[in-house]
């Protein structure tokens, strides 16, 4: 992939997941119903639940692209990964945000150590570690090696996280959308949310090309400095 279809493809993406943006909050704000049982608070869910989901997806993109690293060794599947997991940290704050403010207007408190939330964070600290461990060594392979295992490992607490409703009691409440017998949500309300979904999955896309572009020029300028602090080979038989 060179650079020039990067860039173009990321200012593409982006101006086409901005656009879904600016719709999607006018969906929110003054198209979609209000919710009977927790009224204009639920309107949360469409910032919610979306940068949930492109958050695993980034973090699948990681364990991916790090899976495959691990194995071939290509430079540029690390990029891919670390950049993937940046936009991933990214969209799950925004989770850990919008989920307190939510919580405390419909439980009453900012936060409690119910299963989905406290697997949520652990998946935040969790990539932290990626990019601590990413700097843990001096030599920076090696680094990238031990980062790569906890991508992979990190995106095994994904699917926890989406079942951690059905296997423990919780105050979340049941899947709306993502069920086997088909969303259980007003049409209205599925359309806001697949166009809050489609457009931050946009954005994500786009940062994501920005950053996997950057980390590459990162790499080609180490890699510079590299080689003009290597030592100039002598020639044989000419006095230093």
């Amino acid at each position: 992939m060179s650079l020039g279809f990067v860039k173009w493809g990321a200012l593409v993406l982006g101006l086409a997941g901005l656009a879904l943006t600016v719709l999607f909050h006018w969906q929110v704000f003054f198209w979609v119903p209000t919710e009977a049982s927790m009224g204009i608070v639920q309107r949360i869910f469409y910032i919610h639940l979306p940068a949930a989901w492109v958050a695993f997806f980034a973090f699948g993109i990681v364990a991916i692209c790090s899976a495959v690293y691990l194995w071939l060794g290509i430079e540029k599947l690390d990029h891919a990964a670390q950049a993937a997991a940046e936009g991933g940290m990214i969209f799950t704050t925004i989770v850990l945000t919008s989920g307190p403010l939510w919580a405390k207007l419909a439980w009453g408190t900012w936060w409690t150590w119910e299963p989905r939330l406290t697997l949520t964070l652990l998946l935040w600290f969790i990539y932290l570690g990626y990019f601590m461990v990413r700097n843990s060594t001096d030599v920076p392979e090696k680094g990238k090696k031990f980062a790569a295992v906890v991508g992979i490992v990190g995106a095994l607490n994904i699917p926890l996280i989406h079942l951690s409703v059905l296997w423990f009691r919780s105050l979340h409440p049941q899947p709306v959308v993502a069920r086997t017998d088909g969303p259980q949500l007003h049409p209205d309300m599925l359309t806001t949310v697949l166009t809050a979904l489609a457009a931050w999955t946009l954005v994500f896309l786009s940062l994501y090309l920005l950053r996997y572009g950057t980390a590459r020029l990162e790499a080609a300028a180490d890699r510079a400095v590299a080689a003009t602090r290597s030592p100039a080979p002598v020639r044989e038989g000419v006095a230093p």
